[in-house]
This record gives structure tokens, C-alpha cells and sequence, in this order.
């Protein structure tokens, strides 16, 4: 098998859930069971997360299957009961799944996506489920933070090379771009999200030549309507810009074009921008544009544009791609009811982590905005509880408070995409996920929680019902491990 041939991405499963869904399967067990998607912490001490993946979810889900193939080969592992591996044979996904809709700001604790099922079609996707929303969520979330210490400048997405894979960098693309970059310069992400690519040349290009002149005159002959110089092979200033102006001056404007920017991939970026503006300034070209690139995320190009650097875009690559100051979300699947005589009976992890105490039972989570159309909290409450205002809510940190929600609305975040394994709605096109982001971000999420260092936490609260039934469970399990 080579990496061109086609795969079968429902074997994309961990070991033990295949052992455990035969374990139901022998022991005559396939209730409905109720699991949760949802993450504990947001990457880089930021303030909130963005929901991505969620397109790729449902694809895989409506796809799933066991070939032949597969099947031999898991025979072959001599783990699995033979009427099992005949089930497999004609498996399909039939439960229902609800999620927020992609794009969503997210927060930690709530579930972002449930799993309505029997019990093995619930346990053996759990780890596609995760492997895409852990991904794309978290690029999705550090692009969205890199757009905003850009100010409104450009950024692309240069990260392909560093990428973990060739699905990591496509689909890293697609997240990075549901985030807020206006482009990317992976051509597979273009091509099958219709993301706009961007792109120039690399110093392989001015080395092959036998001058660097020589090299950019090539290119803007080639390229004449979007010549972008890389101009730091050589010397930036004494080199890559005199020689960026004289192209500018000898082979574009004689044909009525303009030299559209230059772009530093290397040194003293905050530097270097100042002086190569004073350079295209004085020989005229005031409406040449610099890009940047060369290790940028948030952080550095937060300082770079704290010193002034006259910077017009960002091509972001490695700490983009691959999230490299957090490259783990987090987001795990949990059993939060089991079905018995047609009832959700709520189910609950324990530890001595408080943290890592589950909510439990079927859920659904609401946004509370205010007068002012922010957004003041989120309310999670069982499935099925109606919302009206004034409402009363339950604050974990101060349970013990009777408080209620006034003058405020409140919008459903929990919706329905899956119904018997088939699609309800479809998730929206790319360009209006990404708006959706935009959206948020700019009108309903307060600024204050959108800070790089110490943000403003979002207040995740319960209804009175959920949290009963949080208490009662937490002293079930006290009497039965002490009885």
C-alpha cells in the first residue's frame, strides 16, 4: 500500500474501542448511550476557543464503513468474535449527532458536539471524532489570535512544510482560514475549500541566477501583475531593495505595472521595515507593500508592531500550522448517559481533579447576551428544559447564590446536524464559517476576553435542574464507595 492509494479512514479507530464495542457486542448489550465532546482548558491562556472540524465530522460519520479488507484483517488480529466481525460487515453510523455550528466561540466544559447512539456506533467513533475537532479547533483558535495582533493587516498561511502531514497541513489550512487568514499557500486547501492562495518565490529562485537583478527581472516578466521580491538572500538593504527599485523603475513601469510588494524573511524585522519604507518611499514607490515571515505568531508580531515595524501583511507558517506554543487542545468523549426503558439515565466521571469532573446527562447550552447584544454567559441545562426570562441560573463558583438572568436573550447553541445517520442541515460554506467567526468576535465576545494575558473568564453557568443532578450523583457515588 502507498500513500496514494485510497484509505479507508473508518479504521481510524483505537485499539479499545473496537475491544470494547465486541465486549458489548458478546455480552447482548447495545443501549442507547449519550457521550460529550468538550475540552477543559483554552490553549495558550487565551480567554476562549474556536469550534472547527466540524464538516469533516459528519462527512465521516455518514461514510462509515468496513471493506473486506478491514475485516480480514482485524480476523486476523484473534481478538474479535466472529458474529461481531459479521456486524461489522454492514455497519453503519445511525445515531444522531448535535453540535454547535462551526465556527462557534467555545468555552471550556461545555459539550461542543454529542453523540446520540447505541452504544457501539457511539464507542467506535470516538477517535475520529476527536482527531478533528482537536486539530482544527486548535489551529482555528491560534489563527484567530494571530489575526488579532495583526490589526487588521493581511496574514497568510505559509505553514505547509512544517506541517505534522500532508492532511495536517490541508486541513490545517482550512481551520487557519475558518480563524480569520485571508489566504494560504497550500494549493490542496485551495482547491478543495476554495480558500485564496498566496505565494511568491523562494531563495532558491535568486540563487539560481547569476545576479539577484537578474533573478527578480525574470520574475516580474513572468508575474507582471503581482510581483511580490523576496529581497533578504543577498543584503536587504544594499542588495534586495536597490535592486527590488531598479525592477520597479526599468521592467514594470515601462509596462505600466507597479511592484506590489517586498517581502523579509529574515533579521531584524522591526528593523529592516522601518529602513525599507524610507527606501521604496524616497525612489516613489509608496504603494509597495512589505510582508514579513520567519517564525511569527501572535506574540512576536504583537512586539513588531509595538515598535513601529511598517509592515503591511504576515506570511505565518510554523507556529501557526502547528500551534507550537500549545500544540494540544484536549478535547476528550465522554459517557454522560445510558438509555434504560426509554429514559437517559445520567452517568458521571469522577476525580480528585475537580476539574475533571464531568457534567452529566443529555445537555443542551444557550448563549445569554445582554441589552447590549454581548454575550454575558453561557447557560448549560438539560436537554429538554424550556429557557424564559427572567431566568435562574446556578454559578459554580458561587453555588449557593439564588441569581437570575434579566433584560437579556438567549440563543441555542446545541443544534441538530445528524438524525439516524443521515444529515439535517449542512454545516455553512467556508467563507460564511469564517464571517461567523469574524462576527462573534467583533460584536458579541467581550474585548476584555480576548486578551492575550490574563483575560476576562467566561462565566459557564447551570441551570438549577442540571446541577441538582450534578449534586446527587456526586453523592450517590460517595454512599456507594463508602457503603
Amino acid at each position: 500500500m502507498t500513500q496514494f492509494d485510497k484509505r479507508n479512514l473508518s479504521m481510524m479507530i483505537d485499539l479499545y474501542e473496537l475491544t470494547m464495542a465486541n465486549g458489548y457486542f458478546v455480552s447482548g448489550v447495545n443501549n442507547r448511550a449519550v457521550f460529550d465532546v468538550f475540552y477543559r482548558r483554552n490553549p495558550d491562556g487565551g480567554g476562549y476557543a474556536i469550534f472547527a472540524g466540524l464538516a469533516q465530522v459528519l462527512e465521516y460519520l455518514e461514510n462509515m464503513h468496513f471493506t473486506k479488507e478491514d475485516i480480514d484483517y482485524l480476523r486476523g488480529l484473534q481478538l474479535f468474535h466472529p458474529d461481531f466481525l459479521d456486524f461489522l460487515k454492514d455497519f453503519r453510523f445511525r445515531g444522531d449527532v448535535y453540535a454547535f455550528p462551526e465556527g462557534t466561540v467555545m468555552y471550556p466544559g461545555e459539550p461542543c458536539l454529542t453523540v446520540v447512539a447505541n452504544l457501539i456506533e457511539a464507542q467506535l467513533v470516538e477517535t475520529a471524532i476527536l482527531a478533528q475537532i482537536n486539530h482544527q479547533s486548535l489551529i482555528a483558535t491560534k489563527a484567530a489570535r494571530i489575526v488579532k495582533a495583526a490589526q487588521g493587516r493581511s496574514v497568510a498561511d505559509f505553514g505547509a512544510r512544517r506541517a505534522h502531514n500532508m492532511d495536517a497541513a490541508t486541513y490545517g489550512a482550512r481551520a487557519a482560514f475558518i480563524g480569520g487568514v485571508n489566504s494560504t499557500a497550500t494549493v490542496s486547501a485551495g482547491q478543495l475549500f476554495n480558500i485564496p492562495l498566496s505565494g511568491t518565490m523562494a531563495h532558491s529562485w535568486v540563487m539560481f541566477f547569476q545576479d539577484e537583478f537578474t533573478a527578480f527581472k525574470t520574475y516580474a516578466l513572468l508575474y507582471p501583475k503581482n510581483t511580490t521580491l523576496l529581497v533578504d538572500t543577498y543584503d536587504t538593504l544594499h542588495s534586495g531593495i536597490p535592486n527590488a527599485i531598479r525592477v520597479a523603475k526599468e521592467v514594470l513601469a515601462p509596462r505600466g505595472q507597479r511592484l506590489q510588494a517586498v517581502r523579509i524573511d529574515s533579521g531584524d524585522l522591526a528593523w529592516l521595515s522601518k529602513k525599507i519604507r524610507s527606501l521604496l518611499d524616497d525612489a516613489g514607490l509608496t504603494d509597495c507593500k512589505i510582508t514579513a515571515s520567519n517564525s511569527l505568531d501572535e506574540f512576536t508580531i504583537s512586539s513588531l508592531l509595538a515598535q513601529g515595524a511598517k509592515i503591511d501583511s504576515f506570511g505565518v507558517g510554523e507556529r501557526l500550522i502547528t500551534a507550537k506554543s500549545e500544540p494540544v487542545f484536549g478535547a476528550v468523549y465522554k459517557l454522560v448517559a445510558v438509555e434504560h426503558d426509554n429514559k437517559f439515565l445520567p452517568r458521571i466521571k469522577i476525580s480528585e481533579n475537580p476539574a475533571k469532573i464531568s457534567i452529566p446527562g443529555f445537555k443542551a447550552v444557550h448563549r445569554i447576551f445582554d441589552s447590549s447584544g454581548h454575550a454575558q454567559a453561557d447557560l448549560i441545562t438539560l436537554f429538554h428544559e424550556k429557557l424564559s426570562f427572567p431566568c435562574q441560573f446556578v454559578s459554580p463558583y458561587q453555588p449557593w447564590k439564588l441569581r437570575h438572568f434579566h433584560n437579556c436573550t438567549a440563543t441555542t447553541l446545541t443544534k441538530i446536524f445528524l438524525r439516524g445517520g443521515r444529515r439535517v442541515q449542512p454545516v455553512e460554506p467556508l467563507q460564511l464559517i469564517r464571517h461567523f467567526v469574524n462576527l462573534q468576535l467583533t460584536n458579541h465576545i467581550w474585548p476584555e476576553e480576548q486578551r492575550f494575558e490574563n483575560p476576562h473568564i467566561h462565566y459557564i453557568d447551570f441551570s438549577p435542574a442540571l446541577w441538582r443532578l450534578k449534586l446527587s450523583l456526586l453523592d450517590n457515588c460517595q454512599l456507594n464507595c463508602f457503603s
